[in-house]
């Protein structure tokens, strides 16, 4: 469960941790609509890129720093488009569009997973 400790939210019931370097480029591509979310952890904090190659529906990310605070986020990121975050993040979480506003998602907000 990943959940949003600053608003007392549930951001999504069920997760999966993605840390290797195929998954992560695989992501989302060629997937029917994802129902959990996507946690992409990186080795260091960095600017993080990310496609929306071959996914035919928009999603939410949020992007998290070492110690799992907002640091970005991208709302309804539609397909075949591409964005990275302005800070420096050491996570990409991956969620249906409409999560991040569901459970009133900020920057400066902790999120535990």
């Amino acid at each position: 469960m990943i959940r949003n400790l600053t608003k007392s939210a549930i951001i999504a019931e069920k997760h999966t941790l993605i840390e290797d370097i195929i998954p992560k480029f695989i992501g989302l591509m060629l997937s029917k609509k994802q129902k959990s979310a996507l946690v992409f952890r990186f080795d260091d904090e960095r600017v993080i890129s990310l496609h929306m190659l071959f996914v035919f529906y928009p999603i939410d990310v949020l992007f998290l720093d070492k110690n799992k605070i907002v640091v970005d986020k991208k709302e309804n990121f539609k397909p075949f488009t591409f964005c990275k975050s302005k800070k420096k993040a050491m996570y990409a979480i991956e969620m249906p569009s409409g999560a991040i506003q569901k459970a009133k998602t900020g920057i400066g907000d902790k999120i535990r997973f």
